[in-house]
């Protein structure tokens, strides 16, 4: 299924890991399966209720926190009670060189699925990230969105589904979602 809040995204972002290589890739991704898409060298999926990255990094039986060269957290962030603490502790995750990629709602209906704590613009995001210890010039932020596909989310059932003719022109005054990719240096 496509939904249209994440077309543009969703193509923006592939691009992205695309150009990484993602063959050469150790990889987690947190409450999703958008990752099982690419032919990653290992991936494996955390489901958000078991790993609460609020908690601190992800840790192997001895204890050491296990590092990844890609972490993938879409549409996750959104739910997460304190994303300060967990972007610090993704940051403590990554390899030197490693990527954190996430993307999360701006305009879009309540859904607490357990919790909604959150709303990110493209330059909240960067925020975010910074403030995490990512270094301002690796840090690439964007937002999409538009009154059409606004509109749309207020049909029901949600996420509405990409329908051919739908407008996806840009409206940087419209964000609907936001999405970024941070390298830790």
């Amino acid at each position: 299924m496509r939904w249209l809040n994440r077309v543009v995204m969703q193509t923006a972002s592939r691009d992205w890991i695309d150009s990484l290589g993602p063959e050469r890739l150790d990889v987690v991704e947190l409450s999703g399966k958008w990752g099982e898409s690419f032919r990653f060298r290992s991936y494996r999926s955390l489901q958000f209720r078991k790993f609460d990255p609020c908690l601190g990094p992800l840790r192997d039986e001895a204890g050491k926190v296990v590092r990844f060269d890609l972490i993938l957290a879409n549409q996750v962030w959104e739910h997460v009670d304190r994303p300060h603490a967990a972007t610090r502790n993704i940051w403590r995750m990554l390899r030197p060189g490693g990527w954190f990629w996430l993307a999360v709602p701006f305009f879009v209906p309540y859904h607490g699925a357990p919790v909604d704590c959150s709303r990110w613009s493209a330059r909240g995001l960067k925020n975010l990230l910074v403030e995490a210890g990512f270094e301002p010039d690796r840090v690439q932020s964007h937002q999409w969105g538009n009154r059409h596909v606004a509109v749309r989310n207020l049909e029901l059932p949600w996420p509405p589904e990409y329908r051919e003719g739908d407008d996806l022109t840009n409206d940087p005054d419209f964000p609907v979602v936001s999405w970024a990719m941070a390298q830790k240096t």
